[in-house]
């Protein structure tokens, strides 16, 4: 009987974070053994590996946002002839340069990032993305070969997140979760409550961010708009749980086309009508099933969000299904089971390892 394959866990990252997680029960389940290494400086981890570490793993994974991490890892696991996958999310450059402005794409530092991403991510053998408009990006703008390249998506902690037992809120209780940030437009939100003429509704928008003030002023003098502080992450599931319509994002900008939030994935989990914009982010078979539980709209557009909100309000007995078809989609497409499959595959591809 051979031995439980290896995998170590390279960085300063958050093992709690929710991509995170799903993805260490997915290694688990597939028999894989998961060992942690948290460098003391990231780029001296290799270093620090040569005196700490005794035995050889199957394969290095530098988890998600820890670019830091990636050099020092690709150092010490060609040292020891071991693959290394990087699962970055997101793209540094694109979020210092397009996301949050602070730096021209023309100027120096920018150049200095991209060609510094660009090394990190093409050393990589393998590199994630956790959809296919991000690997887009990473192919196109920091250059890594498409064979090197796989989808894995994010999917929920499914021991939290799940579906129970609810009766329809009087008023509905619509329920936006975010950091208040341009990519989730949530001042877009407070626009088509303002504008809402359909059934009773009651909008909460939970979480804090640097829009949070701006939204708060939006939304003087309203009476069916709420701000909630932001929950423990144990917490979240029951508050989901007690809503009945979630929100996604509804941002314009080139980031929000390409990601797939937590909280979409938190939504479908628990089995929630889902409202967000409209993305090439998500599977072409999601989008174009009439039943999937989710209604898209237009980004940027209030009126239309406004308008989607009046429909399903309209129809209250309807949310047990539409809910059921949110979850369906989720067990379809977003699942740990379909989480596994997608791991497994790139497990079974990585060049040189088990």
């Amino acid at each position: 009987m051979s031995a439980p394959r290896s995998v170590l866990w390279w960085g300063r990252f958050d093992a709690d974070y929710s991509r995170n997680r799903v993805l260490r029960q997915c290694f688990r389940e597939l028999g894989w053994q998961i060992a942690d290494f948290h460098p003391l400086l990231s780029p001296l981890g290799d270093w620090q590996a040569r005196l700490a570490l005794r035995t050889r793993p199957d394969l290095v994974w530098v988890p998600c946002f820890r670019q830091r991490d990636v050099a020092a890892a690709r150092r010490w696991a060609k040292a020891h002839s071991v693959p290394l996958i990087f699962d970055p999310l997101i793209s540094a450059y694109d979020k210092q340069v397009f996301e949050r402005g602070k730096l021209d794409a023309s100027s120096r530092g920018a150049v200095r990032l991209l060609a510094w991403e660009r090394a990190l991510l093409q050393g990589a053998d393998r590199v994630l993305a956790d959809t296919a408009m991000h690997a887009d990006l990473f192919h196109s703008a920091l250059g890594v070969p498409r064979e090197k390249l796989a989808v894995v998506h994010i999917g929920a902690d499914e021991t939290l997140f799940k579906p129970a037992p609810h009766a329809p809120n009087t008023p509905l209780d619509v329920l936006f979760i975010g950091s208040f940030i341009a990519l989730q437009g949530p001042e877009f939100i407070i626009e088509a409550a303002r504008h809402y003429r359909g059934p009773a509704a009651r909008w909460h928008l939970l979480g804090q961010g640097p829009l949070l003030a701006q939204c708060r002023q939006l939304a003087q003098q309203h009476p069916d708009i709420h701000f909630e502080e932001w929950l423990p992450f144990s917490q979240l599931p029951q508050r989901i749980q007690r809503a009945d319509i979630l929100l996604g994002i509804f941002g314009t900008s080139d980031k929000a086309s390409r990601v797939i939030p937590n909280k979409v994935y938190q939504a479908l989990a628990c089995g929630k009508p889902l409202i967000t914009r409209q993305s090439n982010a998500y599977p072409a078979a999601l989008v174009n099933d009439p039943n999937s539980g989710i209604c898209w709209v237009p980004p940027g557009n209030a009126t239309a969000l406004a308008e989607a909100i009046a429909e399903i309000a309209a129809h209250p007995q309807a949310l047990g299904e539409l809910g059921e078809c949110s979850h369906a989609s989720y067990q379809r497409f977003f699942s740990r089971t379909a989480i596994r499959a997608e791991l497994a595959a790139v497990l079974q591809q990585i060049p040189g390892g088990p």
